[in-house]
């Protein structure tokens, strides 16, 4: 396991890219060849990995994952993970800033966190891939006037298309029925509250409407109640910290909200059946 530091590391744009974008197509085979990518980490934009051939082994939130061609897959900057090995894959990948995207689209993706590996057609993958293909070609003429822009109009277009291919794959926006138009919405607050607003009932208030109301769209809608839902986004974070960082378990009580840690600890031990301490040690071999 890799030395952990104070904090989760967050791999940034390297020095002097343009308009906190970056877009690329390699090959590759084997292990990865840069440890910032081979460590656990998030970044600081919105990424998606094109699987045009071969296959990919990467690690999500303590889930593994095989992205096999022909597929993609979207990872929140919120989201911990770390490539695993390549075989024989071709990856179109880009990663853009969320300053860089357009609002309606940063909204459908936050909508739509966390996500899994998406199948693709052969003549979606194609569609795709040609875009790809023309915002790589776009990247590389700096010499542009309409640089910028150019290269952050093109890069929205393939978000859109990713972001369409998803919508299509759960289902059409305009479909919902009010039960899941809330809980996307409460699930949308809770990724932004999740370390101060511990109650259902601040939640139901911040959507006008009551708590037996909301309790009801969760439950219908997920099977799980709003407590479940809270109680398991703290832990997911509980866990990366643990996991990827050296603070101690009071810190990240603390980072969590919770002044009173044994209360935390009380917490971790109802979720998961072992403490925050013993959850650390397993992780360790």
């Amino acid at each position: 396991m890799p030395n952990k530091s104070q904090h989760i590391p967050v791999n940034t744009l390297p020095a002097g890219t343009r308009k906190g974008i970056m877009i690329g197509r390699t090959s590759f085979n084997g292990l990865p060849n840069a440890k910032e990518v081979e460590q656990s980490h998030r970044d600081n934009g919105h990424l998606f990995i094109l699987q045009e051939k071969g296959s990919t082994h990467i690690e999500i939130d303590f889930q593994k994952h095989v992205i096999e061609a022909s597929s993609v897959i979207y990872i929140h900057p919120n989201q911990v993970h770390r490539l695993i090995a390549f075989e024989n894959a071709t990856i179109s990948n880009w990663i853009i800033t969320a300053e860089n995207l357009r609002p309606e689209y940063l909204k459908l993706l936050e909508d739509l966190t966390p996500v899994d590996v998406l199948p693709l057609k052969a003549e979606t993958l194609s569609t795709i891939s040609k875009a790809a293909s023309l915002c790589i070609e776009l990247s590389e003429r700096k010499h542009e006037k309409l640089y910028d822009s150019i290269l952050k109009e093109s890069c929205n277009i393939l978000v859109a298309l990713i972001t369409s291919q998803y919508l299509t794959h759960y289902k059409s926006t305009d479909t919902y029925s009010r039960f899941e138009v809330i809980t996307r919405a409460f699930k949308t607050s809770l990724e932004y509250n999740f370390t101060t607003v511990k109650s259902p009932a601040e939640y139901a208030k911040s959507l006008n409407i009551s708590t037996p109301y909301l309790n009801e769209c969760i439950k219908t809608t997920t099977g799980y109640s709003v407590s479940h839902h809270i109680q398991q986004r703290i832990i997911l974070e509980a866990k990366r910290l643990l996991y990827h960082s050296n603070k101690s378990v009071k810190e990240i009580a603390g980072e969590l909200g919770y002044d009173d840690y044994s209360y935390f600890t009380r917490l971790f031990v109802k979720i998961l059946g072992i403490t925050p301490l013993a959850f650390r040690s397993k992780n360790l071999v």
